[in-house]
């Protein structure tokens, strides 16, 4: 056993227990089987090198960490496949590197397949380990097109085909494909699952067409069970992809095999796309990821906080930082968890808590670059239409409800979307005293959370401005 036990492993198991979560350690600790140290390597046991290589990637670094705090002299882990599930011929296990490949292990009763059937499994795109279900933050922009993924991710009988997931940058698209793979190579791995791009669908196709190889081509597409293909506008005005691509979903839908198809639009509005794809694609279930709200945008802070405190567990944060920024990064999630990153990292580098003024420091070109351009007119006006008030009435001196309720609603959204002081706001609202928009503001904040048809109205007029 080289120079640790099987007691010690098991020791050392449950430290990765506690540090990794009961469903991570279930699904990818439990299964490895701990074999010898060897020169300084420690060499596992795995189910599949599919399984291997998402421990390598993900817990490695950790594994060796733990081997090293309980004495083993290690420099480096090794994963082996165990020997009585797969077989497989050396040329191709000599291709595979981490994650390149989606589909690369059958279970155990399909190792007796004859090898030369082995290699028909169509490479995929890799997978991103951080984008599962369980990281997935939902709110109401993203409630249905997350229970729709969850649905089809269950691998059970087709009820939707295609699931076609739209929606702008950084709302969460390609999270749900690659949770909907993760979720489906773990719980059915009978299932050959592929996820690829759009444009690695067109490579592919390319590539077949050069190599003369369109047999291999079709085959090895109609032969999936779940596929799976993001961005897929990119395949517009490409005629010749469109047209495969066409003939390899309809053989899908044929023999009732479930398509997930994501793009940055309706299917109607994506220019240059066949007609007869767009119908094809609008005949399963088309669900929209709207943009986030302020709720969805702090609770995706708050869950990435949970993550780097595991990293940075020293570090304090100052109440009222995630508001800050839930209320000014709003157009882009990747921006919004890249700069609470950045945060995390420069106050632990500079040995600071993570204040108001740190994260204005720190964050400066973002917050910059995401400065609403919203004017306090253009606030008044939009607020006076939906309210179908004159703007005059609304700055004039009348006090009536009629009007004294939609006044309060565009102060409170001059204090939310703009970097205007109290007093410049009363000075726009014919001449008002700070105190009055501050009453406002507070007014229309013990409303929001009382009042549902104000909640409504101030997220409907903040959508309208922000768009």
């Amino acid at each position: 056993m080289g120079n640790m036990t099987q007691e010690q492993w098991g020791k050392l198991q449950q430290n990765l227990l506690t540090t990794v979560g009961k469903n991570n350690y279930t699904t990818w600790i439990e299964p490895l089987e701990f074999l010898e140290i060897n020169d300084g390597v420690a060499i596992f046991e795995v189910p599949t090198s599919f399984l291997g290589n998402y421990v390598s990637q993900n817990f490695g670094d950790l594994i060796l960490h733990q081997l090293t705090e309980v004495g083993a002299s290690v420099r480096r882990i090794n994963f082996r496949v165990a020997a009585n599930l797969t077989q497989r011929p050396a040329p191709v296990a000599k291709k595979e590197t981490p994650k390149e490949v989606l589909k690369q292990d059958e279970p155990a009763a399909a190792a007796a397949a004859p090898q030369a059937a082995r290699e028909d499994t169509v490479p995929g795109a890799p997978l991103d380990a951080r984008f599962t279900f369980d990281s997935f933050v939902v709110g109401k922009p993203n409630e249905l097109a997350h229970a729709a993924a969850r649905r089809v991710a269950e691998g059970g009988p087709v009820t939707f085909n295609p699931l076609f997931l739209y929606g702008g940058v950084g709302l969460g698209k390609t999270h749900l494909m690659h949770a909907i793979a993760w979720e489906l190579q773990t719980q059915r791995p009978d299932l050959n699952v592929v996820y690829l791009s759009a444009e690695q669908f067109m490579y592919r196709f390319v590539q077949a067409l050069r190599d003369r190889k369109m047999m291999d081509f079709k085959q090895l597409f109609r032969s999936v069970d779940v596929l799976m293909v993001d961005d897929v506008q990119f395949i517009a005005g490409k005629d010749s992809t469109q047209e495969e691509f066409f003939h390899t979903f309809n053989a899908l839908v044929d023999q009732n095999k479930q398509i997930i198809i994501s793009a940055d639009r309706a299917p109607g509005e994506i220019k240059d796309l066949e007609d007869r794809i767009k119908s094809r694609l609008q005949c399963g279930l088309v669900v929209d990821l709207h943009p986030t709200d302020y709720e969805l945008r702090l609770g995706i802070l708050q869950s990435k906080v949970e993550q780097h405190r595991q990293q940075y567990p020293e570090l304090e944060l100052a109440p009222g930082v995630l508001e800050f920024l839930a209320h000014r990064i709003s157009t882009n999630v990747r921006v919004l968890e890249g700069a609470l990153t950045r945060l995390f990292a420069f106050a632990s580098l500079v040995g600071r808590p993570i204040t108001m003024e740190l994260t204005q420091d720190c964050l400066a070109d973002v917050l910059r670059a995401s400065e609403r351009k919203i004017t306090v007119e253009e606030i008044q006006r939009k607020v006076s239409e939906h309210y179908n008030i004159r703007l005059s009435d609304m700055i004039g001196p009348k006090r009536v409800r009629t009007y004294a309720r939609p006044r309060q609603v565009a102060m409170y959204l001059c204090k939310q979307l703009t970097s205007r002081s109290l007093p410049e706001i009363g000075r726009r609202f014919g001449g008002r005293d700070h105190t009055t928009v501050m009453h406002g503001v507070k007014r229309i904040e013990e409303l929001r959370q009382q009042d549902g048809q104000i909640a409504e109205d101030l997220e409907m007029l903040r959508r309208a401005l922000e768009a």
